[in-house]
């Protein structure tokens, strides 16, 4: 069980890090909710039918909780900033994704939530069935998210 969960993990861990940023997550909010799902559902590996499903819903619905929830907290100092770029050669790479990033966070956040999941391999069938919508709802959404996606790209533009 644990070399089949140690496996599903190093697969899968950074795609649902980038899942929950698609959603408007941060980096280290991302990090953290995709750490505490993993952890669950080594708990519950045995339990688990369909692991990847599983994990990003019981992730997204975190998230949201977490959205929800937002308290505002005060510090003495800033801390000191990262590397946001590991590698100083994906700097055209980093820009794209900081635009795609840009153009989620236009998104309203159903169609902001449907459009992770397809961004993340799920087809509107699953979408439809994990976050228990109809089929016709998830396919709306994605059409709205990607005319409203298209609208900020264009208008963005000089």
């Amino acid at each position: 069980m644990d070399r089949e969960f140690s496996a599903f993990y190093r697969s899968t861990i950074d795609k649902l890090v980038g899942f929950l940023i698609h959603q408007g997550a941060s980096l280290p909010v991302a990090a953290d909710i995709a750490q505490d799902a993993m952890t669950t559902a080594y708990r519950r590996w045995e339990e688990i039918k369909q692991p990847s499903a599983w994990l990003h819903t019981v992730a997204s619905r975190a998230l949201a909780r977490r959205i929800a929830d937002i308290r505002e907290e005060a510090f003495d100092h800033v801390p000191e900033p990262s590397s946001l770029l590991p590698r100083p050669e994906a700097l055209t790479e980093w820009e794209e994704q900081q635009e795609i990033l840009r153009v989620l966070r236009g998104l309203p956040p159903r169609q902001r939530q449907v459009l992770a999941w397809t961004l993340s391999g799920y087809s509107p069938a699953e979408i439809a069935e994990e976050l228990r919508i109809a089929p016709e709802a998830v396919r709306a959404s994605l059409k709205k998210a990607r005319r409203t996606a298209a609208a900020l790209v264009s208008g963005g533009e000089d």
